[in-house]
Order: C-alpha cells, then sequence, then structure tokens
C-alpha cells in the first residue's frame, strides 16, 4: 500500500470514527464538496498547488477527486495556466435552481414588459465568483448575434451587468471586489485600469445606470440597472442590449430610462415579496 493510500486510510477511519452510523459514502461526497468550495471560492481559479494547500487532503487525494469532478464536468482544467474552475455542468445545475428562484420568478413580468418596450433582448443576471450568472433572457423579434445563453457566465468589468452590480456595491466592497478582478481585455474600448473603470462605475451609481459600450463584444451595446434586497445590497443586474446601428442619443435616453425604472420596480417587488 503506498504511503498515499495509508494516509488516506487513515484519514478515513478517524473519519468513521467520528462520524458513527454515518450514511454510507457521506464521507467521500464530503471530500467532493470541500475541494469543489475551494475551486467556487477562488475566481481565479486554482492549480493543483494551491488546490492541495487550501484542503485537508493528501496530495494524491486531492488528484483523484479533481480527475472525478473534471470527468463529470463539474470542474474544468484551463492548461493555458493550469487553473481548475468550475465546469459548465455545475453551471447547468445551478440553471436549474435559478430557473424557480425568487428572483427570476419576481422578475420576469417585468423583463416581459422591458422586452417588449424596446423590442431588443432583455437579460437578467446574478453574482457568482466575481463573475455574472445569467438567469433569464428574454428575446425581441429584433434578432442580436450575442454570446450570451441562460447559465452563461460574464465578467463583472466588461457588461453592463456586472458594472451595474458593481456600482450598486458601496465603497469598501467596491474596492474589495475591484482588487480581486484580472480587467481581460475582450475589446478596444474594454476598461482594463481599474482607477478609470472606478470612476466609470461612480458615474454609473449616479445615474442609475450601467454602459457597456462595445466592451464585452464589436458591435453591441447595452444598458444595465443593478437590483437590490430589501437591506440595500445589489443581488443581480437586468439589462437591454442592442446592435450598434439600431442605437442612438434619443434611444438610449429612452431605454436607460426604461431599464433603470424596471430595475427599481422589482427591486420594490422583492422588498414585500422575499
Amino acid at each position: 500500500m503506498s504511503s498515499s493510500d495509508m494516509e488516506d486510510r487513515a484519514m478515513q477511519d478517524d473519519e468513521n470514527a467520528r462520524t458513527g452510523n454515518q450514511v454510507q459514502g457521506a464521507a467521500s461526497f464530503s471530500k467532493f464538496m470541500t475541494v469543489l468550495q475551494s475551486i467556487a471560492d477562488a475566481p481565479r481559479g486554482l492549480d493543483i498547488g494551491q488546490l492541495t494547500k487550501s484542503v485537508p487532503f493528501p496530495r494524491g487525494t486531492v488528484y483523484r477527486l479533481v480527475a472525478a469532478l473534471v470527468a463529470e464536468q463539474l470542474v474544468v482544467h484551463h492548461r493555458e495556466d493550469g487553473t481548475y474552475r468550475l465546469g459548465p455542468r455545475l453551471l447547468q445545475l445551478a440553471a436549474k435552481t435559478w430557473e424557480s428562484s425568487d428572483l427570476r420568478t419576481v422578475a420576469r413580468e417585468f423583463l416581459v414588459s422591458l422586452r417588449d418596450a424596446t423590442d431588443e433582448v432583455v437579460h437578467l443576471a446574478v453574482p457568482s465568483s466575481n463573475r455574472m450568472v445569467y438567469i433569464d433572457k428574454i428575446e425581441g423579434s429584433n434578432t442580436v448575434q450575442m454570446k450570451t445563453s441562460i447559465g452563461g457566465q460574464v465578467e463583472l468589468h466588461s457588461t453592463s451587468v456586472g458594472k451595474a452590480w458593481l456600482s450598486g456595491l458601496s465603497d469598501d466592497r467596491l474596492n474589495e471586489v475591484l482588487g480581486q478582478l484580472t480587467l481581460r481585455r475582450h475589446t478596444e474600448k474594454t476598461y482594463t485600469d481599474p482607477d478609470r473603470l472606478r470612476k466609470e462605475l461612480i458615474k454609473s451609481r449616479e445615474r442609475g445606470y450601467a454602459f457597456d459600450d462595445e466592451e464585452n463584444e464589436p458591435d453591441i451595446r447595452c444598458v444595465g440597472s443593478p437590483i437590490f434586497d430589501r437591506s440595500g445590497e445589489p443581488v443581480g443586474a437586468i439589462s437591454v442590449s442592442m446592435p450598434v446601428y439600431r442605437h442612438d442619443p434619443e434611444r438610449h435616453a429612452k431605454i436607460a430610462s426604461l431599464v433603470f425604472k424596471t430595475a427599481k420596480d422589482i427591486t420594490a417587488k422583492l422588498a414585500v415579496i422575499i
């Protein structure tokens, strides 16, 4: 028996002694969840060395747990930097929960009204591990070629939903989150300087909406506003997206006003229901 296996056996015996008549397999499941949670808590992912240091298991155990999670698509391995991050299957499972979430249920009628008023694509997104995850999307009759889908993740600094959510944070929390972000460039207009991004977020907070001017995708502009819970914490954001050729100053003002009002209406409804 290898030293790694002996360590695993000893740990298992200790765990069994502590848990007594625990459901069979619960200890192993707990190990998987510990590794998965550690990866989820790291916005930039973890390589195998960092992961081993973050969990109380031998390296051999961590390798086997990660390999099983990757095989089930709960975790993905990014070969360019060697990090492990949450995988598509986990997001698909989460999307099933979001479909019946209180926020999605409350927001739905307002999103439909916003779509009807603009005839453009409307999104609802929530924060997850320093990203935004789309939990609803309603298409307009005008087609827009966008790389978005329910369950899809987007970065905070380059999207209107992300910038809207950031703008709703307190100054201390905003500084904390910005310090954790990698401001990757997606287009020539993406904010990659923290100071410039912070100034833009302050403007967004003052006017009540954020604007994505082709910062995430070329030829696409979006307007987004944050949604708050009853304690005043931002819990998500909505947006309207359109191609550049359908965007002009007059339409921008109208859509920004509608997005801002819709977000306020959803916030008010949440305060009553949740």
